[in-house]
C-alpha cells in the first residue's frame, strides 16, 4: 500500500501548534521542535547567533534565507510552509 503523504515534506503538528498558537515564526517552531539553540544553528551555518536569530525572525524569508534556514534545521525547505 503506498502512502499519499510525502512525509519527506511533513510538518509534525507540534511545529504547527508553534506557529499558529505562540505566533512563532516556522523557522523558530522548528529549531525549538528539534530541541536546538540558535547558538547551535548558528554554528553550523558558521555565523553568529545574533545574525542567527535575525535570520530566524524573518516572517517572509528570501529564498536565500530559507534555504540558509532549512540547512541549519536539517530540513527540506518546503518544510518551512506551515
Amino acid at each position: 500500500m503506498n502512502s499519499k503523504i510525502n512525509l519527506t515534506n511533513a510538518i509534525p503538528s507540534e511545529v504547527v501548534g508553534m506557529v499558529i498558537e505562540q505566533d512563532y515564526t516556522p523557522a523558530r517552531a522548528w529549531r525549538e521542535y528539534l530541541e536546538l539553540t540558535q547558538s547551535e544553528c548558528a554554528e553550523k551555518l558558521g555565523m553568529s547567533q545574533p545574525a542567527y536569530l535575525k535570520l530566524e525572525a524573518s516572517e517572509k524569508p528570501t529564498k536565500a534565507t530559507r534555504t540558509k534556514l532549512a540547512t541549519a534545521l536539517g530540513i527540506n525547505e518546503e518544510q518551512l510552509d506551515c
